[in-house]
This record gives structure tokens, sequence and C-alpha cells, in this order.
């Protein structure tokens, strides 16, 4: 009879300037079953060594932080030079941090608010490792809705679009509303196996690495309108 695989733990890496605050999740994250720290950062240019000398699934990355700040640390941790890049998460506070958006657009996973409860922090991590994208909560669509209306110095043209089916640009704007997989299939009558091969076969179309690079898309091709959703 064949064992089950033995399942290891969620590596993370903690980076933020704040030693406190590092310690506070150092501790919640060491704490919970199923997780474990391999680093921390104090800086970006510490994040990016960090995490090609350690290859953690999960970064913790704060936005503001001296030398590197956690925008470009994010986009050098994912430029494709790392076999297995981790996955991003941003922490942020909501009415500070005006990247939140292009943080995403570089390849963050999501993020959550420096207030955000421990159980909820603990989940985010899980979420963002297994793959999915932070974007669920109203308060992400209200800053993904605040952050697209700001100029950028270009958008994706439409033609991207072109590709889609009705049906998976019907599912792209329900991802581009932060709905998960159940209320996806709740909102447009399908199963939700349906809905994630929808979901697989946009991230292939658009050239998309996960849920958070579909809300870009969405939002930088017109197909989703800020204050609409």
């Amino acid at each position: 009879m064949t064992s089950p695989p033995v399942q290891r733990d969620i590596r993370v890496l903690i980076a933020d300037d704040e030693a406190l605050v590092r310690a506070g999740f150092r501790m919640l994250i060491d704490a919970a079953p199923g997780l474990s720290v391999v680093g921390e950062a104090s800086d970006g240019i510490q994040a990016v060594r960090q995490s090609r000398a350690l290859s953690p699934d999960v970064v913790l990355m704060d936005i503001r932080m001296p030398v590197m700040d956690g925008l470009e640390a994010t986009s050098v941790i994912l430029d494709g030079n790392q076999e297995s890049p981790p996955r991003i998460l941003i922490v942020t506070t909501f009415d500070e941090d005006e990247h939140v958006f292009e943080a995403l657009r570089a390849g963050a996973s999501g993020f959550v608010l420096k207030d955000t409860q421990p159980e909820k922090l603990l989940e985010a991590i899980a979420i963002v490792a297994a793959g999915d994208a932070l974007l669920a909560p109203a308060v992400t669509r209200r800053l993904i809705a605040e952050y697209t209306r700001r100029p950028r110095p270009a958008r994706l043209a439409r033609e991207p679009l072109a590709q889609l089916t009705d049906r998976e640009r019907d599912v792209l704007e329900q991802v581009a509303a932060g709905k998960s997989n159940a209320e996806i299939a709740a909102a447009l009558y399908l199963s939700v196996a349906t809905v994630k091969t929808h979901i697989s076969r946009l991230l292939d179309k658009l050239g998309c690495r996960d849920r958070a690079q579909l809300v870009v898309a969405a939002y930088e091709s017109g197909l989703a309108v800020p204050g609409q959703q």
C-alpha cells in the first residue's frame, strides 16, 4: 500500500523594514501548522537576495522599505530569472500606499492590510501559496478601482480580448469584480469545474500567471471599468 505524500510546510520569507513587525509575523507564522518562516529581509535588496537563496513559497512583502522598495523588489523577484519564483503577498496600509495596483501589475498575487486579523493573514498566505490570488475582499475591489482611475503612461490595447469567447469575457468580468469561483458559478449558472476551466483558458490566452494578473488585464484592456464592479 502506497503511503500518502508528506505535506511540507509553506515556506515564508518576511520582508519588512520594521524589526518588531517582522518578529510579530514570525511568531504568528511559525506557530501556525503547515507554515514556517525561512528568512527575513529589512529592505528590498535583501528580499531579492533571500528569495533567490532560500526559494520560499511566499514572500510577505512590505511596500515601503529603504534601499529598494517592495514594488521594485517584486518586479525583480518575478523577472523570470528564478526557475520557480515565489508568490508575492503585499502587506500595505489602505490609506497610504499608492502602488498597490502597480504591484499587482508587476506580478504580486494579492495583498493584505497591516491591521488584518491574524487568522486572515494566515489564510491569505495559504491562499496565495495554493496559486490563487487574494482578490475577493471588498476592500481589494475598492483599491483596484481607485488606482485604475489614476493616469498611467500606457494602457493595453483591447486586441487581446478579441480571442476570447463571450463566456470567457463574462468570466473575466466576474474575476475582475473579485468574485470567487463559487460566486462566478452562481452568477453565470455554471459549475465550479467549468469556471475553473474557463479561468485556465483565460490565463493561457492572456498570458497571465494568476487571477491577480487577470484583474490587471481586465482593467487595462477596458473590459472592467472602475466604479462599475
